[in-house]
């Protein structure tokens, strides 16, 4: 019998009481904006209601943002052990995130942020706030919309298991271990991508280069066209236009496969190089880079050096309005082009590290996924209990 199962069967034998947060909570109130203009490189720390989203896991201990404290009106303060919620977000499905702050501090919560007070242990509460069920109550009643908004009076009717405290510091014990886990391996992928992109520029930085053109010369540059329908779901083909991912999917395809693609205007796209293996459908937004003569430059290996040499692409960015960059320019890149015998080793060796540090379906990317998948089941397990009847 595990030391968990121990702990339930003498503690809570009958079951465990399930509570809301507004039950469980000694205070929950809402933050107060902090603008982009007021987050300052040093002062007192504070947190703004997007980090939640894109900054920090499910706990933290250190903020990234600090703000002048004395710029802020009706300042609003978290300390550790405080839950923060995000209660504005881009997703029914993920709006509401929250994340548990372990660190010294006393620090500022931003607009659009709840904080929570309680008297449980904090990692316990990140855990079970994190599960599919939690999650599925936070969404729950949310309309799907350009901006998703929550409430305090919605995360407080939020129900979860409340084993006694030793119950739930073995489980944070546990799952701890499973986060470690995967933490060891993301930072060896870390390590990994660092290798990769070294060897990468080595390689191409010193070919025995055949001749040095430019770009137009060798291949050829087109944008493509919006599809009729676009589907978020996985469909045939995919939508490559602006952006670093696909924007979707079509039920045809404008261009083949074996093509490299880089975003012509967008936000955050510019200079991204991509490699299209299969057909896909071709945006207005997005230029398809393809060989004029394969016997002379396989597309593989220009994909290679543009991904490698992007400040190239950079160089002609437009940064009035919208980003861009213009066919004209990109057209007049200069590329090395050494033998064909060379570009296949470069090739075989470059997508040896490619495969290792980016393809889901083997190498670490593909262990750290089965490892995150691990863990989501036994953590929606582990935090699952039958419930005490009064």
């Amino acid at each position: 019998m595990s030391k968990l199962e121990e702990l339930i069967n003498e503690l809570c034998p009958d079951g465990v009481e399930y509570k809301t947060l507004g039950d469980i909570a000694t205070d929950i109130y809402r933050g107060s904006g902090i603008t982009r203009d007021q987050v300052t490189q040093t002062g007192t720390p504070c947190v703004r209601y997007g980090e939640i989203y894109t900054t920090y896991g499910i706990w933290f201990e250190k903020c990234l943002s600090f703000t002048n404290e004395d710029t802020i009106t009706n300042k609003k303060y978290f300390e550790y052990g405080d839950i923060l919620f995000a209660i504005t977000g881009e997703s029914v499905e993920e709006i509401a995130k929250s994340c548990v702050y372990v660190g010294a501090d006393k620090c500022l919560a931003g607009g659009d942020i709840v904080v929570l007070k309680h008297n449980q242990d904090p990692k316990y509460l990140s855990y079970v706030l994190s599960t599919t069920d939690a999650q599925k109550q936070k969404s729950k009643g949310k309309v799907k919309s350009k901006v998703v908004h929550s409430s305090v009076p919605a995360i407080s009717t939020i129900l979860i298991p409340l084993p006694p405290l030793p119950v739930q510091c073995e489980i944070v014990r546990i799952l701890d271990n499973f986060t470690e886990l995967t933490a060891e391996l993301t930072a060896e992928l870390t390590a990994r991508k660092k290798q990769y992109e070294y060897y990468k520029k080595s390689l191409l930085s010193q070919p025995i280069t055949i001749f040095v053109t430019k770009l137009e010369e060798v291949a050829t540059l087109k944008t493509g066209s919006k599809p009729k329908e676009i589907f978020a779901e996985k469909d045939k083909f995919e939508y490559i236009n602006a952006g670093t991912t696909n924007s979707g999917y079509a039920r045809a395809f404008n261009c083949e496969g074996d093509t490299v693609t880089t975003p012509s205007r967008g936000q955050g796209g510019i200079g991204f190089v991509g490699y299209q293996k299969n057909s896909f459908w071709l945006g207005p937004l997005c230029y398809r880079i393809k060989s004029k003569n394969t016997d002379v430059l396989l597309n593989r290996y220009l994909y290679h050096y543009l991904s490698c040499f992007n400040d190239k692409i950079l160089q002609y960015k437009n940064e009035g309005g919208t980003p861009s960059v213009n066919a004209s320019d990109l057209a007049n890149i200069s590329i090395d082009i050494p033998s064909i015998d060379e570009q296949k080793l470069v090739i075989a060796i470059l997508d040896r590290f490619d495969t290792l540090c980016n393809d889901l379906t083997s190498g670490l990317p593909a262990e750290i996924e089965a490892r995150r998948k691990q863990y989501e089941y036994y953590r929606d397990r582990i935090l699952t209990f039958k419930e005490k009847v009064a």
